[in-house]
This record gives C-alpha cells, structure tokens and sequence, in this order.
C-alpha cells in the first residue's frame, strides 16, 4: 500500500499524538512519512492509578496520571512499559503494562468520593480490598445499595452518586491534598492537573498541561475577572474563588490551598497579572 502526502508538513503536538520520529500513527499517514504506521489499541487502567512516565523507565519524570478504568490507546510497548494515550485528554506518555487490560464493560460509574473503599463483600463491615480515587471510572451491576464490580469488589452507592454539581465542589474535594508533578487524585495532584478535574464534572474537557490549557476557553480581561475563570502563569494555573481568592497545586504550599489571588500575584518573580480564560 502507498500513501500520497497532502501538502506541506503540519506540525502536530508531540505530546497529544504519534508524530514520530520513531511512531506515526495512521491517521497522520497523509500528512507525516513514514516507513511503518502504528494504530492505537484501545486498552483499559487496572490499577487505581499508575504515573504516566516520560520514558519507558520506572524512574523516569511522571507526567500526568491515569486513574482505574480510564481508557489508555497503547501505540508501542518496550521494557515493560506502553507507550499511549490516554482517552480523556489524548495526552501521551508511558504506562507500567502491567496496569493495562483489555477493555471490559462499560465504566458507567464514577467515583465522586474522596476516596472510594472497595470491600469483598457487599457490606460496610467487610474487609477493604483496596481504594479508589476520586474520579476512577467503574462498571457493575447495582446490588441493593452497592455496585458489584466487574472483576470483583463491592463499592458503596453513596460513594457514586453524591457528585459535586460544580468546579467549585469539586475543587473542595481536593483541599489539602499533597502536590504532586504529574498527579491527577486526592492522593497527590498538580495546577493542572486539580483544574482539569474540576472542570471535568460540569462536561468541560481540558487538555493537560498548563500552556495547552491556556489555548482553550474564552479570553477574558484581568480586571473583570470572575469567580470560576481559571487564572494562567507561566507554568502554573488556579481556580479563582469567590471575593479574590485562588484555589491552587502548588510547589509552595506542597497543597492543594486556597489563599488570596493578591499573595499568589505578591509571589510571581515579575509580579505581572495573570492570564484569565473563561469555560462556561
């Protein structure tokens, strides 16, 4: 099979597709040469989260963070490790294999608690498996007031259906969580990482780094700035709060906090304001 090239080389964001040099994956076959095309295969999280590396290496930088039963397209595997991207926001990187399987049910459930207990049984005096994080996607059958888990382990009904019903909600649910580069959980998360979660529950999809953020959303002046716009540095993110107040992962707290957007601003090297960018 031969493939014409359409025109002049695109530029395609190497952390949101296969571009190469090494994987070109084949929805780009008309657009980037290559000598081989790889198509993603849809693979599924088993672990209730497991870092998303920059390299195939244990050691290497996590860069984000995949939650159980979030969907993973794997393109490569070496050493151990798959190289894909993760179906919520496309963003690429490399997974333990040994977290992955293949896709089961659908996971119609999410998990809207902090964190979630999973007991053998379907009792809240059973012994706990395990935990999982807020916002770990789930699918089972309904058993009186618990969901009987495919693949085992009953998770309680309440820890399904009191989700926050706006950013704001569910920006709480993370208060004093440890930061966390890469992180995604109540467990340990980053700027980018706690506004994506927030957003999530109202529809909004962001994408996962600070910069890829910013281009999304609609602009807005600092001077009439709101409570719910999310308030961009170099770098860095936060959630504005009602009366001037900034909810943000921070590298200086360590936390998940909230503080006055003046003290944030007081801290910047060059002290200048903030982009904002409104999602409705």
């Amino acid at each position: 099979m031969s493939w014409v090239l359409k025109g002049p080389a695109q530029r395609f964001e190497p952390r949101e597709w296969f571009a190469g040099p090494d994987v070109v994956e084949l929805a780009l076959a008309g657009d980037i040469g290559a000598v081989r095309y790889v198509e993603p295969r849809p693979l599924v999280c088993t672990a209730a989260r497991t870092p998303l590396r920059r390299a195939p290496d244990g050691a290497a930088e996590a860069v984000s963070e995949l939650l159980f039963g979030e969907g993973f397209a794997i393109a490569e595997v070496r050493g151990g490790f798959a190289l894909g991207r993760c179906l919520h926001d496309r963003y690429i990187g490399w997974v333990d294999f040994a977290a992955l399987a293949l896709p089961g049910a659908d996971p119609a459930h999410r998990i809207t608690a902090r964190r979630a207990p999973v007991f053998a049984a379907a009792s809240i005096k059973a012994a706990v498996r395990h935990e999982l994080p807020f916002g770990a996607r789930v699918a089972g059958q309904m058993e009186g007031d618990f969901l009987a888990l495919t693949g085992g382990g009953f998770v309680h009904r309440r820890h399904l259906e009191a989700a926050p019903k706006n950013r704001f909600a569910a920006a709480a649910i993370f208060a004093g969580a440890p930061y966390l580069w890469g992180g995604r959980s109540p467990d340990g998360i980053d700027c980018s990482g706690l506004v994506q979660q927030a957003l999530s529950v109202e529809g909004i999809a962001l994408r996962r780094d600070t910069d890829l953020q910013r281009e999304q959303g609609e602009p807005v002046k600092f001077a009439a700035r709101e409570a719910g716009d999310l308030l961009f540095w170099p770098g860095h993110v936060g959630l504005l709060l009602a009366d001037d107040m900034l909810c943000h992962a921070n590298a200086h707290w360590m936390a998940v906090v909230t503080e006055p957007l003046a003290a944030v601003i007081a801290r910047q090297s060059d002290a200048a304001e903030p982009v904002v960018r409104r999602f409705t």
